[in-house]
């Protein structure tokens, strides 16, 4: 017997059996009753949501003799049977992927003027329907707009803003959603149990989530599943089929940082690694881990929660066990850790650091409500114990080394600064406290240079000078009585220059001035303008040390910067490649003329 895999043995074949699209099948199953038909339906939405299924029943019923009393098509009448055999000449479909040229239109309206020989209407399906290019559209539009009294047009598509407003104008719309995961579930249990196989309630909602929304894409992740549990799902077989993290590994990352075990919580992460799993999707999955948890901490959103009761029920056990400050922090820092992980050089480093980061918001440390924290407990004990047993005579060489100025890189894109002395002060300081302490105050914090650039860069800075009691850096000028002029370009390159030069030490905020064009306003005064408080914040921040390096490569010490937020009729608004082009054609014609006489189009 020849195998038929699932999402094409159990298509649907009335509007009753479509899955998690009753508002739609309500509405044309109204339609078809009362007999109000339009002449052109658009169905649109993801993929593998029903929509060409909806088209084909839609396009049946229609065309039944004797349509029942709820809407729905007999499937005994001759018009059915032709239809459920394959043999119907009243339907027609097209795939506009492979038929989208203004031949294949044209071949269709000539169709369009013979009517049915049997049935009511001839229907026209056609799928994909944005891949026409713009001349058949064209060559479409008339006849959609007055087509035969006889001719239904039901274009499909899966995105819809690809096709041109005099298309969508001249329809009927109807938006397809995603299906939820208790409808997939439940569809996927009545196939099992029509075939007979085994299976749990974690293994079909696993897989419902793997499928995004799409029923034919869950249909299919069942039959992959199936063929390799051997006929009873598992939910061990499955996971290990799809290849995906299980949730147990969030629970003991939550749990873990709960109890403040960063060295349980690293030894996890590297095992998680180890398997195949990549940083950045362990972030994602946490972030969406503990918004569960979140959600699971009030009843009034818990059903927003899209699983089955038994693990609705665990992730209400953890949220009992987590305060709401740890929540916010934890999904604050997944966040930041994301935003930052594609231009991170060290995405392992960054996602350990976040982990620790998660882990270290319930220690009590002292800190007061607000502020960050002034220093942080030991992270692996084992580390502190075996400092502990270092000999004295290490010790005193230690204490030595640290006598030396550290060359770590500042954070600043000019030469180097009076931070130095600074540091070289501390260093000292802390030799002579060596000498007095046990050996297990020698386990040092690491230098500024040391830090991971990146994620919670400048909180870090900004305690770092908390504890040591210093105050905001006054950087000094030492080309004073340089004064050579320089214009608009010379400013441009030099700062250009600058970004260029800051793109090591300050990955993440050099391409963001690299977009800022600081212009002079009153020589030597230069503004900058940027469109955001945190900018803002972080350039006033590195002012000083700016306004040095310019000064240097400008060969102008009277140079002085003026920074502020953008007002309102300031900020302009990015443009897509579609809107420029079509700004740019508004501008100059010739450019749409070359277009059009090419035959090109703008994906």
């Amino acid at each position: 017997m020849e195998y038929i895999v699932s999402a094409r043995k159990y298509r649907p074949m009335t509007f009753s059996s479509v899955v998690g699209q009753s508002a739609l099948t309500t509405t044309l199953k109204n339609a078809v009753k009362s007999g109000k038909l339009a002449h052109a339906f658009l169905f649109c939405g993801p993929r593998g949501v029903g929509k060409t299924t909806c088209a084909r029943i839609f396009a049946k019923t229609i065309n039944c003799e004797h349509i029942t009393a709820d809407g729905e098509a007999c499937n005994e009448c001759e018009s059915c049977r032709a239809f459920n055999e394959q043999r119907s000449l009243n339907i027609f479909e097209l795939d506009a992927a492979s038929n989208n040229s203004v031949e294949n239109i044209k071949t269709l309206m000539e169709q369009t003027r013979i009517p049915p020989q049997i049935g009511r209407y001839k229907v026209f399906i056609i799928d994909e329907v944005h891949m026409l290019t713009t001349q058949a559209f064209n060559a479409f539009l008339k006849t959609l707009e007055e087509p035969p009294s006889y001719v239904i047009f039901i274009l499909a598509t899966t995105e819809k803003h690809k096709i041109l407003p005099t298309i969508i104008s001249r329809c009927q719309i109807y938006d397809f959603e995603r299906m939820d995961v208790p409808h997939i579930v439940g569809h996927l249990k009545m196939v099992a149990e029509k075939e007979g196989i085994g299976y749990d309630e974690e293994s079909l909602s696993l897989i419902a989530e793997k499928a995004d929304g799409g029923m034919r894409d869950a249909l299919s992740i069942f039959d992959q599943c199936v063929s390799f549990c051997g006929g009873t799902l598992s939910y061990d077989k499955v996971v290990s089929n799809l290849n995906v993290l299980v949730s147990d590994n969030y629970f003991d990352i939550v749990d873990l940082s709960l109890a403040n075990k960063v060295a349980d919580v690293m030894v996890l992460l590297n095992t998680i690694i180890n398997n195949g799993f990549d940083g950045g999707q362990l972030i994602n999955g946490l972030a969406s881990h503990i918004r569960n948890v979140m959600m699971a901490k009030d009843p009034a959103t818990l059903p927003l929660l899209e699983m089955s009761d038994r693990q609705k029920a665990r992730y209400g056990e953890q949220a009992k066990k987590c305060p709401p400050k740890f929540l916010y922090q934890a999904l604050r820092y997944c966040n930041e850790c994301d935003i930052n992980y594609r231009q991170s050089s060290n995405k392992r480093l960054l996602v350990e650091l976040t982990l620790i980061e998660i882990a270290q918001v319930t220690q009590d440390d002292g800190a007061g409500a607000g502020r960050p924290r002034k220093s942080l407990k030991s992270l692996f004990k084992k580390l502190v114990a075996s400092g502990q047993n270092k000999s004295a005579a290490q010790v005193a060489a230690t204490g030595q080394q640290s006598q030396r100025p550290s060359q770590t890189a500042t954070a600043s894109p000019a030469p180097a600064t009076t931070t130095s002395g600074t540091r070289q002060e501390t260093a000292t300081a802390s030799t002579s406290q060596t000498s007095s302490t046990p050996p297990a105050t020698t386990i040092r914090r690491p230098t500024p240079g040391m830090r991971p650039k990146g994620l919670g860069m400048f909180k870090q800075m900004e305690a770092e000078k908390e504890e040591k009691g210093q105050q905001k850096e006054e950087v000094e000028i030492t080309n004073k009585e340089e004064d050579t002029k320089f214009g608009q370009d010379d400013l441009a390159r030099e700062w250009l220059g600058m970004c260029n030069r800051m793109m090591k030490p300050l990955p993440g905020l050099a391409p963001r001035l690299k977009n800022i064009t600081p212009r002079i306003t009153q020589y030597p005064n230069i503004e900058i303008v940027v469109d955001n408080q945190q900018l803002l914040d972080q350039l006033t921040q590195f002012k000083a040390r700016i306004r040095k390096t310019m000064a240097i490569y400008l060969h102008n010490g009277n140079i002085n910067f003026n920074i502020r937020l953008a007002e309102a009729d300031e900020i302009k608004p990015m443009l897509s490649k579609r809107e420029l082009f079509d700004k740019l054609s508004k501008e100059n014609q010739a450019i749409d003329l070359l277009r059009k006489q090419l035959e090109l189009e703008l994906t």
